[in-house]
């Protein structure tokens, strides 16, 4: 999760408007007059393409922005790079005002700072796999033996080391994708702009872009600006997400901000069908543990347990989670000897799962356990637990007949 209020954005976009036509700052009175964009188009025979965005993206966070067709999601995109200047407003891409730079400086900008992933891979076909992955660095004047190797390194990344010969034409499309992948991190640029990347591709290799996308990820750390209007795809790869409709920005926050919180009817619309047991995670829907037993004794434990009100308790040790305590087992063992330290005989195998697993693969373990499932980390500690409540709640609107 990234914070964007805690720290400095690495881009803002501030009051952008775009207004496509023969005369759009004319019109623009219009615009901020509040007409609609029918009206503006019925007057004018102007078309609005974005109206007041503002946005905040944080480094290192994959941000999607996703509408249907016509929301202007491609527009936008394009703005960053100043394919599409806009009407009104602001740029800034650590702090510097992209709409200030001079012809010379955006080439370079482009060059270094920003490369773009296409829908339609736009791979050149008369150029080897290797020279189109090195095209940027040959443009940027980097020395033929580095670029290269460069781009072996990069291939090979993205699982392509062995076609550095063949021919785009060669290649399947998902692979074509690949390429077209590793050139835009070839050139090492911080920020990747992704505009419809993978929605031209089959739906089983579509997936498996995105599990290559979310890995690299892990270990770049690029900023990645990604299109789509795939809900599904921008629930899978959003750190956060922002929705459009007709140039307007309705809504935007993570996931489960989305799932949860849709901000109006348009956006109720897109994720009413979501299968919320495939998009959410475990921490996104657990609770607090309602009793920690850190105590040494069984008499200690079973008041711990009792003044909860639970009938559980999960002990907790210097090393992390141990095991779950349950409240009549701890009432038979303190009858016998209450002074008694808890040892591992006591303890009832629940089955731990970690937060980031996904509910969809959770929900048997949840239904066959006598207790909530303590969600436990990579560390060993306890984060929480998930009951069958919390999946009621979460799930139980409707949605809950496509979970299992």
């Amino acid at each position: 999760m990234h914070d964007v209020d805690a720290v400095q954005p690495l881009i803002r976009i501030e009051g952008l408007f775009k207004l496509f036509g023969s005369n759009p700052e004319a019109v623009m009175p219009l615009v901020h007059q509040g007409k609609t964009k029918d009206d503006i188009l019925a007057e004018t025979g102007h078309t609005l393409g974005l109206k007041d965005i503002n946005l905040k993206i944080a480094k290192g966070e994959i941000f999607v922005i996703m509408g249907l067709s016509g929301s202007g999601k491609s527009t936008l995109i394009r703005h960053f790079n100043r394919l599409i200047d806009p009407t009104e407003g602001r740029i800034l891409v650590e702090g510097v005002d992209v709409m200030k730079l001079s012809p010379k400086e955006l080439i370079e900008f482009r060059r270094h700072k920003m490369s773009m992933v296409f829908q339609r891979f736009g791979l050149m076909p008369h150029r080897t796999v290797i020279d189109n992955v090195a095209y940027g660095l040959n443009v940027q004047g980097i020395d033929k033996n580095t670029r290269q190797q460069q781009a072996r390194d990069w291939l090979e990344t993205v699982g392509l080391a062995g076609y550095e010969d063949q021919y785009p034409s060669q290649l399947s499309g998902g692979q074509q994708q690949r390429v077209g992948l590793a050139r835009a991190l070839c050139t090492n640029a911080e920020i990747l702009l992704m505009d419809e990347a993978f929605s031209a591709l089959d739906p089983l290799i579509r997936s498996e872009m995105q599990d290559q996308l979310i890995e690299l990820q892990k270990k770049l750390h690029k900023t990645i600006i990604f299109i789509t209007h795939d809900l599904d795809e921008a629930l899978r790869l959003g750190d956060r997400i922002a929705i459009l409709k007709d140039g307007v920005l309705v809504q935007e926050g993570t996931s489960v901000d989305i799932l949860l919180h849709p901000a109006d009817d348009y956006v109720s619309a897109f994720v009413k069908d979501v299968n919320r047991a495939r998009a959410l995670t475990v921490s996104t829907v657990m609770k607090p543990a309602a009793c920690c037993v850190g105590a040494g004794t069984i008499g200690d434990a079973l008041a711990e347990v009792e003044k909860s009100g639970t009938d559980h308790g999960y002990y907790v040790g210097p090393e992390g989670y141990q095991g779950t305590l349950g409240l009549e087992a701890l009432k038979a063992a303190a009858a016998r000897d209450p002074g008694q330290r808890i040892d591992h005989s006591l303890l009832e195998a629940t089955t731990a799962v970690s937060p980031d697993a996904l509910i969809e693969s959770v929900i048997p373990d949840t239904l066959d356990n006598r207790y909530p499932l303590p969600v436990v980390g990579s560390d060993g500690q306890l984060q929480g637990e998930l009951s069958r409540a919390c999946l009621v709640d979460v799930l139980g609107d409707g949605t809950s007949r496509n979970a299992a």
